[in-house]
């Protein structure tokens, strides 16, 4: 019995050592001075992710905090590395937008250990304790959007006649996909219970309607055998398209494989640029538009806070004087382990509409040519008619007038149809833009005939 007394004591001891170990760790990194924030996003290839995560990097080092911004290429195993490496690089807090939500358990359990804070970012985290709050939008009422959309775009409260529809869902693994999904049915349950709406297909399920990855080219693929298997002679009304990538690939079926002469319907979400031209084109009829820059601001605010001590809930809207609605939830999202604590924005439908008014400025830029002579540019989003985009990839060509551009890929979100429109401003030579509605560090070389950083 004494050996295994000695040997407890010696268990205890070393416990007691690790515990400190830890512990003054902790304090080390708390006491340096340095605030260290992690920014896990899923992917790069879709174009929300590369605007969230550069936007939450800039406005987190606007408060003078340390930044590491990682992007998982859509790979788990990737993603859960690169959240070891956070916690390794001492960060307070970790920012994380998951891949697939329920495979992080066990570093967020590290991450706790570490005394890390996890804030989950438009995506849930699921099945884990170790999650202090979700920011995200309304998810399913960006589903209930729009199924109302395409409610009134076919008139089925006016009307008995029966409407054929077909449903892309997003990725299965996204647990936002699932509220989309059950926003959109939900919503139009009444209608195919009346016999208004009908699936030519059958193919209603949500894992029968998902779409691997929000893949453009998997959504295009699905959507011409259906449209060859079953609309050769049948009319396609409408596709309620979980998002924008998904909406592209839809599109781009009709375009190619549908033969009826009627204009179809097509729902999508986020704003993407070429999404929102083929709104403008008519070729896709609806975005559910998230102000993402809101999302990033309530989750900058949100990080302060925690790092600051606080237990952050309702308070924190009234507090920070956001001039766009927030709401705060305790009880709508549960990861399968508690309720989380949730900051959700409102998404807005935008069409042909109201696209002008909810997603561009229509501003002027002043600007000197070569003699010093100040002229403006003005240009609104009807104008936009007058571009004419030669390539996707790449750098893209940008036709106003007599004139052509050449911007870089990332760039034309900014220059041309971004939150803002960011006037396409020639000071006649290789200068910097005098003014440009804020956006400075552009550079227009006359020689080259291109914007370049």
């Amino acid at each position: 019995m004494t050996g295994c007394s000695k040997a407890s004591s010696e268990e205890t001891n070393t416990a007691k050592e690790a515990v400190s170990a830890v512990s003054s760790s902790l304090v080390n990194r708390a006491d340096d001075g340095r605030i260290i924030v992690g920014i896990s996003m899923p992917d790069q290839q879709l174009e929300r992710w590369n605007r969230d995560g550069g936007f939450l990097k800039s406005e987190f080092e606007k408060y003078g905090y340390e930044v590491i911004l990682s992007y998982a290429d859509n790979l788990i195993d990737k993603q859960i590395r690169e959240l070891r490496n956070m916690i390794d690089e001492g960060v307070d807090l970790v920012v994380v937008s998951a891949i697939d939500g329920g495979t992080l358990s066990s570093v967020l359990d590290e991450a706790s250990q570490a005394g890390v804070k996890v804030i989950a970012y438009d995506r849930l985290l699921m099945d884990t304790d170790m999650v202090d709050y979700y920011v995200s939008f309304d998810n399913y009422m960006v589903g209930e959007l729009q199924a109302r959309y395409v409610i009134d775009a076919l008139k089925l409260d006016a009307s008995d006649e029966t409407r054929n529809i077909e449903i892309v869902t997003g990725d299965p693994v996204d647990n936002n996909a699932r509220y989309f999904y059950n926003g959109e049915m939900d919503t139009l349950a009444p209608y195919f219970e009346k016999g208004k709406l009908n699936i030519v297909s059958g193919q209603k399920d949500f894992y029968v309607t998902a779409t691997g990855t929000w893949s453009t080219e998997i959504a295009q693929q699905r959507m011409q055998i259906i449209l060859n298997s079953y609309y050769k002679h049948n009319r396609l009304d409408a596709v309620v398209c979980a998002n924008d990538s998904t909406a592209l690939g839809a599109v781009n079926a009709i375009k190619s494989d549908y033969s009826q002469n009627n204009k179809v319907i097509v729902t999508g979400q986020d704003a993407d640029v070429e999404n929102v031209y083929n709104i403008l084109s008519g070729n896709q009829s609806m975005t559910v538009f998230k102000a993402l820059k809101n999302e990033a601001i309530v989750t900058v605010d949100l990080t302060r806070a925690v790092l600051e001590g606080d237990s952050p809930d309702e308070k924190l809207i009234e507090e920070s004087g956001w001039d766009f609605e927030c709401r705060y939830d305790t009880t709508s999202y549960n990861n399968g382990r508690k309720n989380v604590k949730s900051y959700l924005l409102i998404p807005k439908a935008l069409d042909s509409s109201n696209i002008q008014k909810e997603l561009f400025d229509t501003i002027s830029c002043v600007v000197g040519s070569i003699d010093d002579s100040c002229f403006k540019i003005r240009m609104s989003i009807l104008e936009l008619h007058k571009f004419h985009k030669i390539a996707l990839s790449g750098y893209c060509g940008i036709y106003y007038g007599n004139q052509c551009f050449s911007v870089r890929k990332e760039l034309l979100h900014k220059l041309v149809i971004s939150l803002y429109i960011y006037h396409l401003c020639n000071t006649g030579d290789s200068g910097k833009i005098r003014s440009c509605h804020g956006f400075s560090g552009v550079v227009y070389s006359k020689e080259n005939n291109r914007f370049i950083l």
